[in-house]
């Protein structure tokens, strides 16, 4: 298998060095809008190559792994099934709008695309999955980080919040997913997740908390429906290069591209 890895962050870096240890992936392209970085990791690799642009390997391309932004995800993965190449995407956020999901859930149909979303940070996505086939009365996405991973959103900001005067928890945030994916881009992509299994972006509900004294990313799931009902509690150690990503969402990408290769889905 070939794989393109757009985004060499916390995701893609990690992403690439196990990728590279798989017998069953021949070659990785890596693009970053940086090149240098995209040069270092490849430089410590054995499979790996630097180039410029999505479509300059599709052709050769198994499968694109888009771990770069909201904004640029829109655009890769429009190119990348629009071509009939299979795609991993991280920053779900990108599928927020619902002519534009429902575009591509069409066009990967009709290019034969397949489209991977990972559980990402938070436990419990599997369970939430089976519970949706039936009716599910709410969806509730609590999640509580500290000032490493909230210091940069720019939500504070345009509402004159200092994060750093507030010294017990706070809830700086609750409203629907649609608008914490929007406003948040960076920390709720699991927000998204969870609102396309279950129901959907106006029904599922987003709580952001702030705790200063927080050394860790926790997500909380609470799920009721004619299932009966559920409560999930990650707690995640944040990525040393990018604090507002959890490790957890690395390992779930290498599980997820372990699972494609192979074509091996247990507790699915």
């Amino acid at each position: 298998m070939r794989i393109t890895i757009v985004g060499c962050g916390a995701i893609g870096s990690k992403l690439a060095k196990a990728a590279d240890e798989m017998e069953e992936v021949k070659r990785i392209y890596l693009i970053d809008s940086k090149v240098e970085i995209a040069t270092k990791i490849a430089e410590n690799l054995q499979k790996a190559i630097v180039v410029n642009s999505v479509e300059e390997e599709l052709y050769h391309c198994d499968l694109v792994i888009e771990a770069a932004s909201q904004t640029a995800a829109k655009d890769i993965i429009n190119k990348t099934i629009g071509r009939g190449v299979d795609i991993m995407i991280m920053s779900v956020g990108a599928l927020v709008d619902d002519d534009f999901r429902k575009m591509v859930y069409n066009k990967a149909k009709n290019c034969d695309s397949r489209i991977f979303i990972p559980s990402g940070a938070l436990f419990g996505t599997d369970g939430l999955r089976a519970a949706s086939q039936d009716e599910l009365s709410a969806v509730e996405l609590i999640s509580t980080s500290g000032s490493k991973s909230l210091a940069h959103v720019d939500y504070f900001k345009d509402n004159n919040i200092d994060i750093n005067q507030i010294k017990e928890r706070k809830v700086v945030y609750s409203g629907t997913a649609r608008e914490a994916v929007k406003l948040f881009p960076q920390n709720v992509n699991i927000a998204a997740t969870i609102a396309i299994l279950g129901v959907g972006f106006d029904k599922t509900i987003v709580t952001i908390v702030f705790d200063p004294n927080a050394d860790t990313n926790s997500h909380e799931l609470i799920v009721k429906g004619a299932f009966g009902s559920s409560y999930s509690r990650t707690s995640n150690v944040p990525a040393l290069s990018t604090p507002s990503t959890s490790y957890l969402s690395s390992l779930s990408a290498i599980a997820t591209l372990k699972r494609i290769i192979r074509n091996e889905w247990a507790g699915i």
